[in-house]
C-alpha cells in the first residue's frame, strides 16, 4: 500500500482526501494543514499537522495549495530525495525545489468545496523525472481514477489554457446570461436544458461542428437587434468579440 502524505486543506485537497479514503491501494498518513480544523470532518485528527517538522515518512507527498505557494512549500519540507508532486495545471514541475524527487499530480476539473464529484472519470495528468516514481503516480492515480494520462509541463500548459476557455470563461457567459434574465424577471432555469444540450453535443460532435446561433449564420439583423438591446457596455464588447471570432471561425480577427 502507498502512504501519501497531503499537503494543502483548500477545494482540490478536500476532494483528494475523499478520494484516496475510498482507494485500497493507499493510505493517508498525514495532512498538513495550518487549521487542523479545516479538514477535521474528513480525516482522523491525529493525522492533521500543522508543523512541518511534524510530517512522518510516505511513500509520496502531494503539495495541493495555490500555485504560488508552491516553490515556497516544497522549500520548507524537511526532507531530501523524497518524491513530491504539486497538483497544478499551470505550474512547471521546475516549480518544486530540487532537493527532492520531483513530479506533478493534475486531476484536470473545477473543484468546489460542497459539490461532490466522481473521481473515477476525472482526468489525471502526471509527469515525473523518472520511470519509477511515474508507476508510483500511476498506481495511485488508477487507484482513483480510470483517465489517466502522461502528460509533460508544456501539454499541461496547453490543457490548462483550454481549461480556462472551456470551463472558467465559459461559466462566466452562464453568470452573464443569469443576470440578463433577472434584470428582466425571467428564470434562469429556462436555459439550462439548453446548457445541458450544448454540453452534452460535444461528445458525439466536434465543437465546430455543433456551432449555430445568429454569428454562425451570419444573421446580420439579429446581431444587430442584440448589440442594441445591450446597455451593458462589458456584455456588449463580449458579445462583439465572439461575434467575430465565430464569423471568423476562430481566425486571426
Amino acid at each position: 500500500m502507498i502512504r501519501i502524505t497531503l499537503i494543502g486543506s483548500g477545494n482540490v485537497a478536500q476532494h483528494l482526501i475523499k478520494a484516496f479514503s475510498k482507494s485500497e491501494a493507499v493510505e493517508i498518513a498525514q495532512v498538513f494543514s495550518r487549521k487542523k480544523e479545516t479538514l477535521a470532518s474528513l480525516i482522523d485528527y491525529d493525522k492533521i499537522v500543522n508543523d512541518f517538522e511534524d510530517l512522518k515518512e510516505a511513500d509520496l507527498y502531494i503539495i495541493a495549495v495555490s500555485d504560488n505557494a508552491i516553490s515556497e512549500v516544497s522549500q520548507q519540507l524537511p526532507f531530501n530525495n523524497q518524491l513530491v508532486v504539486h497538483t497544478s495545471g499551470a505550474a512547471s514541475i521546475e516549480t518544486l525545489d530540487g532537493k527532492n524527487r520531483k513530479g506533478v499530480f493534475y486531476p484536470l476539473q473545477t473543484f468546489s468545496r460542497n459539490k461532490e464529484i466522481d473521481f473515477s472519470v476525472i482526468p489525471i495528468c502526471l509527469e515525473a523525472e523518472n520511470t519509477f516514481d511515474f508507476r508510483v503516480l500511476e498506481t495511485v492515480a488508477k487507484s482513483i481514477s480510470n483517465a489517466v494520462f502522461p502528460i509533460n509541463s508544456e501539454q499541461r500548459k496547453a490543457l490548462h489554457v483550454a481549461a480556462v476557455f472551456v470551463n472558467n470563461f465559459t461559466n462566466h457567459l452562464y453568470q452573464i446570461g443569469q443576470e440578463i434574465c433577472e434584470e428582466n424577471q425571467v428564470s434562469f432555469e429556462i436555459l439550462k436544458p439548453l446548457i445541458q444540450e450544448t454540453a452534452e453535443k460535444i461528445k458525439t460532435l466536434d465543437p465546430i461542428d455543433a456551432q449555430t446561433g445568429p454569428a454562425k449564420r451570419n444573421d446580420s439583423s439579429t446581431i444587430k437587434a442584440h448589440l442594441n438591446y445591450l446597455t451593458n457596455e462589458n456584455q456588449k464588447n463580449i458579445y462583439k468579440i465572439l461575434t467575430q471570432s465565430i464569423q471568423h471561425n476562430g481566425k486571426k480577427l
